[in-house]
């Protein structure tokens, strides 16, 4: 018997409320709506078999249309709230489309909007290539946060920083990384058995550039983002 080919799903949630940047994930930037560069991107990834998008919004459904993704069912009005966490939107999905356990998710956020079809063919290949449950994309952290900390209603500053780095140089200290939201792949069976995007040691880190990790948040965000898309 033929072992079954492990279908691969680009997921795209997009919701129509935006509280910071109202309607942002069908604002123009750089001649298209927003979202239009996060499809673009999966359909000229040659090893996704389909782009799928998640919404309650009919607008984004006939934009998602209108770019070739499918929009095979509407996400319920509890999943699409602000406390609606991605982790359940991912789960009906995949419920909806009756994936199979080998079948790999690629959740692509239409808010990083700068990732292209390279960098989502290279974490694709990290599952298909080794016994991996999911690769997340990384950036490294603009600043340490051993220089961070929270601050006591009077503000004072004794406890801050811890005494044995606080004359140290940046480049002294360890480099960290941070979660960028811009490329989450994971196997449906990882995604069931823990209810989401689980972090262990089944799952890769991806580093991905400063460049490419812009996350849109607000109007600034975007701005930039357009500015970068303009020019790269």
């Amino acid at each position: 018997m033929m072992t079954r080919k492990a279908k691969v799903v680009a997921l795209i949630p997009a919701r129509g409320g935006s509280k910071r940047l109202t309607n942002k994930n069908l604002l123009p930037m750089a001649g298209k709506p927003l979202i239009g560069w996060t499809i673009d991107a999966a359909l000229n990834c040659v090893e996704i078999d389909s782009v799928v998008v998640s919404t309650d919004c009919l607008e984004i459904k006939k934009t998602a249309i209108a770019f070739k993704a499918e929009v095979p069912f509407i996400r319920p009005a509890d999943l699409a709230t602000d406390y609606a966490s991605t982790d359940d939107v991912m789960l009906h999905a995949v419920n909806q489309l009756q994936l199979s356990p080998s079948d790999i998710v690629v959740l692509l956020q239409p808010t990083s909007p700068l990732r292209d079809e390279q960098d989502i063919s290279l974490f694709v290949h990290d599952l298909l290539d080794s016994d991996l449950s999911g690769v997340v994309s990384v950036c490294e952290c603009e600043h340490t946060p051993l220089w961070s900390n929270t601050l006591p209603q009077d503000l004072r500053m004794g406890e801050f920083i811890n005494s044995t780095i606080g004359s140290k140089r940046s480049q002294d200290l360890p480099q960290y990384y941070r979660l960028n939201g811009a490329i989450y792949a994971y196997r449906v069976e990882y995604l069931r058995r823990y209810g989401g995007r689980y972090y262990s040691s089944e799952v890769k880190a991806r580093v991905m550039s400063a460049e490419k990790s812009v996350d849109i948040d607000t109007e600034l965000d975007f701005k930039f983002a357009e500015f970068l898309m303009k020019n790269k």
